[in-house]
């Protein structure tokens, strides 16, 4: 359903306001025809969705502007005439009220849509915030345990991050977040999941991800991480913990401990390295390849 919607959303706003017309007009002239005796009001609401829904809540206020004149010359003409243009406005405004029931609609459902995404998501990076990841690898912990399927979560913590606050700014430090967190959602799967946990710090967790296929995916992100702060000329680097789970029978909490572990085998081992290691052993089984 949702890719439906956003193959529909794609066509192109002239046409969508040309079929809104189109079936506008039809609409009137159906409720012409049939006379004063049927009622066809509720139908003028589809245009006004239509248009509401698929170009703009603006638009959809002028449609149901010009659905509310539609409606009243169609009562003229139909016959259905007032004593005095008193009535014809109050008339008119009570329709148009009426008609403006689908533009709040879909303007409410959009601004609950926009609340949901912020609280899910980093405001400074875009991808997701510690509170939304926890629910996420809690399912994944689920599915994981259920179908007997291994994955794997990285804990990324950016080295000397605070050097470039103090020497570039905390503008130039939210530069680099975000370009970190682009780089990293680039390098991954759709069905991946990247999250800010802290000021520097980012984690993620790949779905069916085992011990043989993690060291090349995080190395290969590493190198591209490397390669884009030096060609920007920012002197970080990045300790990595990565933990691929066989057995997953940990909460939340005790997954991120773990992995948070093995970041600080990195990080008091001279840093820009990873770590890895697997659960229930949690030995480790891989090195970093030189860059």
């Amino acid at each position: 359903m949702m890719k439906l919607n956003e193959a529909l959303k794609k066509i192109n706003k002239p046409l969508w306001m040309g079929l809104g017309l189109l079936l506008l007009g039809s609409i009137a002239f159906l409720d012409y025809i049939t006379g004063v005796e049927f009622s066809f009001s509720l139908f003028y609401l589809l245009p006004i969705s239509l248009i509401s829904w698929a170009v703009t809540e603006r638009f959809g206020l002028v449609f149901a502007i010009l659905s509310s004149g539609v409606w009243i010359a169609v009562d003229v003409l139909s016959g259905n005439r007032s004593s005095n243009l008193f009535a014809y406005m109050w008339n008119a405004t009570a329709r148009l009220g009426f008609f403006l029931l689908p533009v709040f609609i879909v303007r409410l459902n959009r601004a609950m849509q926009h609340e949901r995404i912020l609280a899910r998501t980093d405001f400074l990076t875009g991808v997701l915030n510690a509170r939304f990841f926890r629910e996420l690898a809690q399912m994944e912990i689920n599915r994981s345990g259920r179908y007997k399927r291994s994955f794997t979560i990285a804990f990324i913590d950016v080295d000397n991050f605070k050097n470039i606050n103090d020497t570039f700014g905390h503008t130039e430090g939210d530069t680099v977040l975000r370009i970190i967190a682009m780089n990293i959602k680039n390098h991954l799967r759709r069905t991946d999941i990247v999250a800010r946990v802290g000021g520097d710090e980012f984690v993620v967790l790949l779905p069916e991800t085992n011990q043989q296929t993690a060291p090349v995916v995080m190395s290969n992100m590493q190198r591209t991480l490397l390669k884009e702060m030096n060609e920007n000329g920012w002197s970080v680097t990045f300790s990595i913990g990565v933990l691929t789970l066989t057995a997953p029978q940990l909460s939340v909490d005790e997954m991120l401990g773990r992995v948070d572990r093995l970041m600080y085998i990195v990080k008091n081992g001279g840093k820009n390295n990873i770590h890895y290691g697997t659960h229930p052993t949690e030995e480790a089984y891989a090195v970093k390849v030189n860059l």
